[in-house]
């Protein structure tokens, strides 16, 4: 049976902001848009009715309404996105070239912002375990990259500059797990 990952969609007040940890509101329209979608593609793939989600407000708002429609909703902390450390919920631009360029040399193990190294996102991931044969996931740019990372190239990898990492996908998109 197959999982799908889905990325949250795109939370309040986010925008320009580097957004790991934060709980920022979510739209309820947007939330409703993504679960409906969710529960017509699971429908047609077979999907079980069984949802994880992380538990910040942009993912785990998604899962409570597919619960209040019958799913079975698991929130997993495993599926948070990257800790950021000091540098969450800042603006970008005042982050500061030199701390981003730090990372940029060290891509693979430097903790941006005191937070998580993209190896310990990596290993976090791998080591999320499917509460069932399949389902869905409703989860982070940075979880989801993560996994498409480790489906393509192992666990026990790690790129080393920030050009290997995948893009990410749009908010509302789809990928397997």
């Amino acid at each position: 049976m197959a999982w799908r990952a889905w990325r949250h969609p795109r939370a309040q007040g986010a925008e320009g902001r580097c957004i790991g940890r934060t709980d920022l509101r979510l739209d309820a329209r947007k939330a409703r848009r993504l679960a409906r979608r969710i529960r017509r593609v699971a429908a047609r793939e077979g999907l079980p009715r069984l949802v994880c989600t992380s538990p910040l407000r942009r993912c785990r708002e998604v899962g409570r309404l597919l619960r209040r429609w019958g799913w079975r909703h698991v929130v997993t902390p495993e599926l948070l996105e990257a800790d950021f450390g000091a540098w969450d919920g800042r603006r970008w631009v005042d982050i500061g070239q030199t701390e981003v360029d730090a990372w940029c040399a060290d891509f693979a193990d430097h903790s941006p912002g005191g937070g998580e190294s993209v190896r310990q996102v990596l290993a976090r991931a791998a080591a999320w375990s499917p509460p069932g044969e399949g389902g869905v996931v409703v989860a982070h740019a940075g979880w989801m990259l993560a996994r498409q990372w480790l489906a393509a190239h192992g666990a026990g990898t790690c790129p080393a500059e920030p050009t290997q990492w995948p893009a990410a996908p749009p908010h509302g998109a789809c990928q397997p797990v």
